[in-house]
């Protein structure tokens, strides 16, 4: 890498092209007297716009576990300081804080999923197979465990199960035994020594196709440090009950995981029935929260996809309250 490549990389400006951001903003349909979340502010592309759209009454509060995204999104957000809130947390921790904060209901909910450009290109966050640099990958600096941990720590069958589990790759088996030979000669400390290992691990004559080898162990480790599908997982049902009568949800996944998870919440809180097929009437008395919007989710356009290319596999699922 080149002298100028490394500075850009050690000093990015918080940015983050905000993916689908026309679409999100007709799904939330934003009213200008209405409270609304965001659970992943990143540098506040979705909030400015949302904040845009609020009234005297209306109200924002925006969330991230980020110090960075914090801080970046607060001095975005600034024109808006009336009406926007910003909060260093975890959206999986957002039902309690707004409660504690005296909201007792919201009327649209925003979960962009992900990592953000300035994680990806920033050098020491360690996120990104592009770099050597330490691993990390923490989103929350505050956390005690990082990615270093993982790979220096975690048994051979944890490994394989994560790179299998989250980041589906096929050679996971391989990839999880050759980290645990490697570090028993000395700890695997930086993402430059974990790539020749996972290129060591996998064919030569696969290497050359399916992208960079390791993308895929790099997004599991990265998932399991911040614990993203747990966190999401168990925040859905609660962030749907918040929802105010006809607020509606909006979630910007980017991997497969992610979005089987929402479908299947969603679908769950629209029918969330127990009762046998055969039953003739529900006994169960589980009555349907609201309705899922998307049956598809919505997908970027060619447009959107050539001017920024990490949009591609993003989808938008809307589910309203009832």
């Amino acid at each position: 890498m080149e002298e100028n490549e490394v500075k850009e990389a050690k000093e990015p400006k918080f940015r983050h092209t905000s993916v689908l951001l026309p679409e999100t903003l007709e799904q939330l349909s934003v009213k200008a007297d209405g409270t609304y979340m965001d659970g992943t502010l990143g540098g506040g592309g979705h909030s400015f716009e949302i904040a845009g759209r609020l009234g005297t009454g209306g109200r924002l509060i925006g969330f991230d576990q980020d110090d960075a995204a914090v801080e970046a999104a607060g001095k975005r957000l600034e024109p808006f300081r009336d009406k926007v809130t910003v909060v260093r947390a975890n959206y999986g921790s957002a039902v309690e804080i707004l409660k504690e904060m005296g909201i007792g209901g919201v009327d649209g909910i925003l979960l962009d999923l992900g990592v953000s450009s300035y994680q990806l290109d920033t050098l020491e966050r360690g996120f990104s197979y592009k770099y050597d640099t330490e691993l990390d990958m923490r989103m929350d600096r505050r956390q005690a465990l990082g990615a270093k941990d993982i790979v220096n720590g975690y048994s051979e069958q944890e490994l394989y199960r994560i790179i299998r589990d989250y980041g589906e790759d096929k050679f996971a088996k391989n990839i999880a035994k050759h980290i645990v030979m490697a570090r028993k000669d000395k700890p695997v400390e930086t993402t430059g020594e974990l790539n020749e290992i996972i290129k060591r691990a996998i064919p030569a004559k696969m290497r050359q196709t399916g992208g960079h080898p390791s993308k895929k162990t790099f997004q599991a480790i990265r998932i399991a440090c911040n614990r993203e599908l747990e966190v999401l997982q168990d925040s859905l049902d609660a962030l749907i009950g918040f929802l105010n009568p006809g607020g509606r949800f909006c979630i910007i996944t980017f991997h497969s995981l992610e979005d089987r998870i929402v479908k299947t919440a969603f679908r769950r809180n629209e029918n969330p029935c127990t009762c046998p097929p055969d039953f003739p009437v529900c006994v169960c008395g589980n009555k349907p929260k609201g309705r899922v919007v998307t049956r598809k989710p919505i997908l970027p356009t060619e447009e959107e996809m050539a001017a920024n290319k990490r949009s591609k596999s993003a989808k938008l699922r809307v589910f309203e309250k009832a």
